[in-house]
């Protein structure tokens, strides 16, 4: 066997067992609001005003070759998805996003998605016309905007991931699993609020 082949071969199942390895496996992505929040063990982490953290630099290019620069969302509430199109949790937590953006859309809130570390542009285009994403998804290959966001902010190796910043950039709320439409719902009614008395 031609070892130059054999090292492609390699290299690929490689990527792909990183890609997969780096889904998580959280509860709640269903809609069926199983998903605990409040408590110990939570699925979303709320920060109070005094305690938000600017969100500085996250831009690129979407799915389509769009640029995109979450600066321009200033003044919204904003959902930043991090998914991929093999991951499974994502597949299940995408029905849910779908929704809740389309019903809040009129009360100011913007969804983008980061697509990361998707090995085919292709795919991850596929997956959001299967599920009818009405929002935008920067194309993150290889994890680069990812790496921007606040530290700790999420676990850049473990998708799906989300983050709410409120109207003046800085992160709100966190989630570290796939979100039910209740976790969804719960998490922005406040900022919505917020922004309404603003």
């Amino acid at each position: 066997m031609n070892t130059r082949h054999l090292a492609s071969g390699s290299a690929a199942v490689l990527a792909a067992a990183l890609f997969l390895s780096a889904c998580g496996t959280g509860t709640g992505s269903s809609g069926d609001d199983t998903s605990k929040s409040g408590g110990g063990n939570e699925v979303i982490s709320s920060y109070a005003p005094g305690e938000r953290e600017q969100v500085h630099g996250i831009s690129g290019k979407t799915l389509d070759g769009k640029p995109l620069d979450l600066a321009d969302y200033k003044g919204h509430v904003v959902v930043v998805n991090l998914w991929g199109s093999n991951c499974g949790p994502c597949r299940g937590e995408a029905p849910n996003l779908v929704k809740v953006a389309k019903e809040t859309e009129a009360e100011g809130v913007r969804f983008v998605g980061i697509n990361t570390r998707d090995p085919s542009r292709e795919a991850a285009i596929r997956f959001e016309e299967e599920y009818g994403v009405p929002y935008p998804s920067l194309y993150d290959q290889m994890g680069r905007i990812v790496l921007k966001l606040p530290r700790g902010s999420v676990n850049p190796q473990a998708i799906p991931s989300t983050i709410v910043l409120d109207p003046d950039g800085r992160l709100a709320a966190r989630a570290l699993a796939p979100l039910s439409e209740r976790d969804l719902r719960r998490v922005l009614r406040p900022l919505i609020a917020e922004n309404k008395r603003a």
